[in-house]
C-alpha cells in the first residue's frame, strides 16, 4: 500500500480504521462463526391448524391461528410491496417510455396481487383477527355461491317464471 504523504488523508484514514476496525473485528470474530451454530436468519415457522379447524372452547389453538393469521398477513404485504416498488421502478427507470406497454405486465401482476390481497384483508381494521377474516371468507363465499363472483354484477334468477296471467306493474 502507498504511504499517504498528506496529512489529512492520513488523519482521515485513521479516522476510519478507529471507527471500523472494533466492527470489523466483531463481525468477524463474533457474528460470523456464530451464525452457523444459531440459525437466526430466515426462521421457518411450522404450519399450525387454521381457525376453522379450532375447537371453541381450545383457546391455544385460537392464539396460534391468529399468530399464523398475523404471519401470513405480514408476508402478503411484504410481497405486495415488493410488486409495488418494481412497478414504481420500473415507471421511473426510464421517463421517456412512461406509461408504455414496457410496465403493463408488471402492473397487471401487482392489480391481481392488490385485488388478492384486499379479499383477504381489507376491511379488517388496523389490528385484523383471524375469527373476523374468516368470517369475511364465509359471507364472500356464500355471496358468491347466490349472486356470482363479486364485481361482476347479480345474476339473474335461474328458476324464476313469470306467470303470463298475472297483472303486470307499472314502473
Amino acid at each position: 500500500m502507498v504511504e499517504e504523504r498528506n496529512p489529512l488523508i492520513r488523519f482521515v484514514n485513521s479516522m476510519y480504521s478507529l471507527i471500523d476496525g472494533p466492527v470489523t473485528f466483531f463481525r468477524e470474530k463474533i457474528v460470523e462463526p456464530n451464525q452457523e451454530k444459531y440459525p437466526y436468519y430466515h426462521q421457518k415457522f411450522r404450519r399450525v391448524a387454521g381457525i376453522d379447524e379450532c375447537y371453541t372452547d381450545d383457546y391455544v389453538c385460537k392464539f396460534e391461528a391468529q399468530h399464523q393469521f398475523l404471519r401470513d398477513r405480514s408476508v402478503d404485504c411484504e410481497i405486495l410491496s415488493i410488486l409495488r416498488q418494481r412497478y414504481e421502478h420500473c415507471n421511473t427507470e426510464d421517463l421517456n417510455n412512461r406509461g408504455e406497454e414496457k410496465c403493463e405486465a408488471i402492473y397487471e401482476v401487482y392489480k391481481d396481487a392488490a385485488g388478492a390481497w384486499f379479499a383477504k384483508y381489507g376491511d379488517l381494521g388496523p389490528m385484523p383477527d383471524v375469527l373476523f377474516a374468516f368470517t369475511k371468507q364465509q359471507h364472500r363465499m356464500i355471496w358468491e355461491r347466490r349472486h356470482g363472483p363479486v364485481g361482476s354484477g347479480m345474476k339473474e334468477d335461474e328458476f324464476k317464471v313469470e306467470d303470463p296471467d298475472a297483472p303486470r306493474k307499472k314502473p
